[in-house]
């Protein structure tokens, strides 16, 4: 029977499905050497072997394809936490480059809690005021402000600002009871040795926090202490109010805080979501190394074995005089099949072995059997 291989090698340039690494010179130089030794390693020239150059490029571009696969949703699982928020697209490709951590998701999940403790987030405050009249004390600020300034959405007061006046306010006021009185004021300012007459007293810093806390104090046992009630949006103030006047509030939207797609500044679409749109490419053939060029070789031999049991499986056996011969097609792809496994479970092994996890626990655990080796070391006695 004569040996179907041609052996020669046709081009390599278009004559793969997806062209994908057709212009780089090193997969142009390797493919027809990975062609001929998967011919030998199946057989040829003692057996034939029915397939063609075209096919044995296929199969080199796919296992090179599947490696960058496996390699990529590694990085993207070790990386995804970085890597959220980034620019999506060819030109912001992070394969084959180095990823720093960093803590922009610790951040975004912080920033929540910065919203509820008022310092910061994602959720803009706003401000707004209502009408105050004497002898009213009960406001609904839905029925009063959300419905007519926010389209009767849901709102969420984070702040009232109704308090009496600072208490250093009225730290010099000689009706209060306290304080130095304005006899000592320009003296308690500082001013006093620029006025003749004026008598100079020097007070510790104690004695002004007492004077401060003597007139709160006194605010609130012998007077109708300034203060509110919210509930349900629906505020009471007391004390029962004998003017008009403005009072003015914070709040946000309930539906900006409990929203879940909340991005920041440059962060909407075109930007890294999920593990669907990470930016790493199929990997440039020339720049992996030997041990994973290895490893496409083999992935690319149990292809070619799978693809010629595909096609010796076509027909079962072929007559020959006086007998049949039974072609191993069955066997090829079963073969086949139980290496690409193999090889697919070793790759992600190494992987995973060489995790960020794993190597800072490799790490550790070398640092301390280091420590241990070095207090064996026997101690120098020093003679003075």
């Amino acid at each position: 029977m004569e040996a179907i291989w041609p052996g020669s090698g046709s081009a390599v340039s278009n004559s793969t499905p997806f062209g994908l690494y057709d212009n780089d010179t090193t997969f142009q130089s390797d493919a027809p050497k990975f062609a001929k030794w998967c011919a030998q390693r199946l057989g040829y020239p003692i057996m034939s072997v029915e397939l063609q150059d075209i096919q044995f490029y296929t199969c080199f571009e796919e296992s090179i394809s599947e490696y960058s696969a496996q390699v990529n949703q590694f990085n993207i699982r070790e990386n995804l936490l970085s890597l959220r928020g980034q620019a999506t697209g060819s030109s912001n490709s992070v394969t084959h480059k180095n990823v720093t951590p960093n803590f922009a998701a610790n951040i975004r999940i912080a920033e929540q809690y910065g919203t509820e403790a008022g310092v910061g987030g994602t959720v803009d405050f706003k401000s707004g005021s209502i009408e105050i009249t004497s002898g009213s004390q009960v406001y609904d600020l839905n029925a009063l402000w959300a419905s007519p300034s926010e389209s009767g959405q849901a709102i969420e007061i984070r702040k009232v600002f109704y308090e009496a006046s600072p208490a250093v306010t009225r730290y010099f006021d000689p009706y209060a009871g306290t304080g130095a009185g304005s006899y000592n004021m320009l003296d308690g300012f500082g001013w006093g040795g620029m006025t003749p007459a004026v008598q100079f007293m020097m007070m510790p810093m104690y004695a002004d926090l007492l004077r401060i806390q003597a007139i709160e104090f006194n605010d609130q046992v012998r007077k109708s202490a300034f203060t509110f009630e919210l509930r349900n949006n629906k505020i009471r103030i007391f004390p029962n109010p004998t003017s008009t006047y403005k009072l003015w509030f914070e709040y946000i939207l309930k539906s900006d805080r409990d929203n879940p797609l909340q991005t920041r500044y440059g962060e909407g679409v075109g930007t890294v979501s999920d593990f669907s749109n990470v930016p790493y490419d199929n990997m440039q053939y020339q720049y992996i190394n030997d041990v994973g060029k290895q490893w496409i070789r083999k992935y690319g031999l149990a292809l070619s074995k799978e693809l010629l049991g595909m096609v010796r499986s076509k027909y079962g056996s072929i007559p020959v005089p006086n007998a049949e011969t039974t072609l191993d097609g069955d066997t090829l792809r079963g073969e086949a099949t139980t290496e690409k496994e193999v090889l697919i479970t070793q790759l992600r092994e190494n992987l995973e072995a060489a995790s960020r996890k794993m190597m800072m626990e490799a790490d550790s655990d070398e640092s301390t059997r280091l420590q241990e080796k070095l207090q064996k070391v026997p101690l120098p006695i020093y003679i003075g």
